[in-house]
C-alpha cells in the first residue's frame, strides 16, 4: 500500500539531513520545506565527522584571492574559476550565520576566531569548533535549530527511493517508510545526500554513504560531472574499527610528520611535504604499503602532552587501538573520504532536471576540481545549501505534476559492489582494473536487485575514469602517470555511460 502524504504537497523536500540539508531548510524557512532522512535528524552524516571545519578566509593576513589560489592550485586544473571565486568569497556570510543559527566557534584570549592550517592552504584559516569536534558541534547547533522551527517538518526513518517524474519535471519523491511506502507530492526536491564512500572497503565515511543522491539524480536523468575523481584521505587510522576513523590533516598542520616502519620522514623529498595536497600525500603512502612497508604519523615532538588537549576527538579514537598519541606512533593508511563528482549544478545547486537541486558532496559545482582542498567541503555545504534555498524561494509557486505509481524497489546494498570498487578502482589505476570493474558493474546496474543503485553509482565512477587517459588530482593511472596539457570536466548522462560500458561487449559478441 502507496500512502500519498497530501497534507506534505507542494513543500519543498530536502533529502538528507547534513550540513547542505539543514542549511537549506533553515534559509527557506519561514517557506515550508519537508526534511527526508532515512536515520535520526543530523545522524548517519558525513558532516557531523568532520574533524578540521570550515575554510573561511577571515584573518588579518588573509584574503578571498588568497583562498581562491589554494583552491585553484589543488583542484589540478579543473575547479570553476568563477564558481570557486564566487564560494569562497561567501565564507565570512557563512560563519556568520552558522554563528546566528548557534554554532559556537572557538576562539582565542582575545575573543577572536581561532584558526588552524591544513595541507595546501597558505594561511591559518580553518575555522574549528570544539578543537576537532567541528562537524558534530555544527550539526548539533543546527538540528536544533531545526527543531525550533515550525517551517520545517521532518520525517526520520523515511528513505528516499526514487524521484518521481511528470515528463522532464520533477512531481514527487517515494520513499520506503516503516509501514510501507509513502509518496510526496512535490515540483521542488533538493538533494543532500552525501559521499560515496560506502562503496569502499576503506572508507571514513558512514558505511551506509554509496552516492544515494547520485542514484536518485540519474536514474531522473540528470547530468552527472567528474565522477572518477574520489579523494583518499592519506591518514585514516589503520585499525579494525569500520569505517576507519579519521586523523585529521590538522594534526599535520600542528607539525605531526609522517614516517615508514624504518622511522625515514618519505615526504620530505616532496614538494610541501607533509602539507602538500591530500592526493600527493595519498599516492606517496600508498606507495610505501605497496611496497610491503608500514605508515606511522608521528606526532610526539610537535604535540606531545598537548594532543589530547588539541585533538580529543582523534585521541579518544586512537585510545580505543590501545595508542597514545603522546608516546606512541599513529598507524595510518588512505581511505576513501570524499568525491568530488557528482550531479552537475550550475551556482545555485539546480541540476539539469527542472525541480531538481543538489548541495554538498552529492553536487559537482565546480569548486574542488580534480582534487578537493581541505575543508572546503563543509564551506561548500553551507554556502550551497544557503543559495539553493534563495533561488527556491525566488520561484512562483506551482502545483506537483501528475504523479504517475511506482513499484517501491527493494533496499540498496553495496555489498556486491564494495570489492568491485575496492579492487579496481582505487588510489592507484589502470586500463585493465578499470575495465575489469566495468564489466562485473554492468550486469549489476542493469539489474532490479539491491546492488542496482550503487552499481550505478559505480559504473559512472568507472566509466568517466576509462575516459580520463591522464593523471590528474585524485585520479591516479599507472598506465598514463601523465597530465595532459588541457583538461576537461567529463560531463555525461548515465544513458551515456550505460552506452559505453556496453559498447565493447557489444563488439566482442558480434565478431
Amino acid at each position: 500500500m502507496t500512502e500519498i502524504l497530501h497534507n506534505l504537497a507542494g513543500r519543498t523536500v530536502i533529502v538528507g539531513s547534513g550540513l547542505a540539508g539543514l542549511m537549506t531548510a533553515l534559509t527557506l524557512a519561514p517557506k515550508p520545506s519537508v526534511i527526508v532522512t532515512r536515520a535520526a535528524l543530523g545522524t548517519e552524516t558525513s558532516s557531523a565527522w568532520a574533524q578540521g571545519g570550515i575554510a573561511a578566509s577571515m584573518g588579518a593576513d588573509d584574503s578571498a584571492a588568497l583562498h581562491l589560489a589554494d583552491t585553484l592550485l589543488a583542484g589540478d586544473g579543473l575547479c570553476d574559476p568563477t564558481v570557486a571565486a564566487g564560494i569562497v568569497v561567501e565564507a565570512p556570510a557563512a560563519i556568520a550565520a552558522l554563528e546566528q543559527a548557534g554554532v559556537g566557534f572557538d576562539r582565542n584570549a582575545a575573543g577572536e576566531l581561532s584558526f588552524g592550517l591544513e595541507a595546501a592552504h597558505s594561511r591559518r584559516r580553518i575555522v574549528h569548533a570544539e578543537g576537532d569536534g567541528s562537524g558534530a558541534a555544527i550539526i548539533a547547533a543546527l538540528v536544533r535549530a531545526v527543531q525550533q522551527t515550525p517551517a520545517i517538518s521532518v520525517l526520520e526513518g523515511f528513505e528516499a527511493r526514487r524521484i518521481l517524474m511528470d515528463g522532464e519535471k520533477v512531481a514527487g519523491l517515494l520513499c520506503a517508510a516503516a509501514n510501507g511506502a509513502a509518496i510526496l507530492p512535490t515540483s521542488k526536491v533538493v538533494l543532500a545526500t552525501g559521499g560515496i564512500g560506502g562503496l569502499y572497503e576503506a572508507t571514513t565515511n558512514p558505511m551506509g554513504n554509496f552516492g544515494q543522491g547520485i542514484a536518485l539524480a540519474a536514474r531522473a536523468g540528470a547530468d552527472l560531472t567528474d565522477m572518477e575523481f574520489v579523494q583518499f584521505h592519506p591518514t585514516a587510522l589503520d585499525s579494525r574499527r569500520r569505517p576507519l576513523a579519521l586523523v585529521s590533516e590538522a594534526v599535520r598542520g600542528e607539525g605531526a610528520l609522517l614516517v615508514n616502519e624504518r622511522g625515514e620522514r618519505f615526504m620530505a623529498r616532496i614538494p610541501g611535504a607533509e602539507l602538500a595536497p591530500r592526493d600527493v600525500v595519498a599516492r606517496a603512502i600508498s606507495a610505501e604499503i605497496a611496497r610491503g612497508g608500514k605508515v606511522f604519523l608521528d606526532a610526539r615532538d610537535a604535540l606531545g602532552s598537548r594532543f589530547a588537549a588539541r585533538f580529543p576527538v582523534i585521541s579518544a579514537l586512537c585510545g580505543e587501538a590501545s595508542i597514545n598519541p603522546a608516546k606512541d606512533l599513529i598507524p595510518v593508511r588512505p581511505a576513501v573520504h570524499y568525491h568530488m563528482g557528482g550531479v552537475a549544478t550550475d551556482a545555485n545547486g539546480r541540476s539539469s532536471v527542472p525541480g531538481l537541486w543538489v548541495a554538498g558532496e552529492a553536487a559537482s559545482t565546480g569548486l574542488h576540481g580534480a582534487n578537493r582542498l581541505a575543508s572546503n567541503s563543509l564551506l561548500e555545504a553551507a554556502v550551497m545549501g544557503m543559495r539553493a534555498a534563495r533561488d527556491i524561494a525566488s520561484m512562483p509557486a506551482n502545483n506537483p505534476g501528475t504523479l504517475l505509481a511506482e513499484k517501491l524497489p527493494a533496499p540498496a546494498d553495496a555489498s556486491l559492489v564494495r570489492p568491485i570498487v575496492s579492487r579496481h578502482l582505487g588510489v592507484l589505476r589502470n586500463a585493465g582494473a578499470i575495465e575489469g570493474a566495468i564489466a562485473a558493474l554492468l550486469p549489476l546496474a542493469e539489474g532490479e536487485g539491491p546492488a542496482a543503485d550503487p552499481a550505478i553509482v559505480a559504473l559512472l565512477i568507472a566509466v568517466s575514469a576509462s575516459l580520463r587517459m591522464e593523471s590528474r588530482g585524485a585520479h591516479a593511472r599507472t598506465d598514463f602517470p601523465l597530465k595532459l596539457g588541457a583538461a576537461d570536466r567529463c560531463r555525461m548522462r548515465l544513458s551515456e555511460a550505460l552506452e559505453i560500458a556496453r559498447a565493447p561487449y557489444v563488439l566482442a559478441r558480434s565478431a
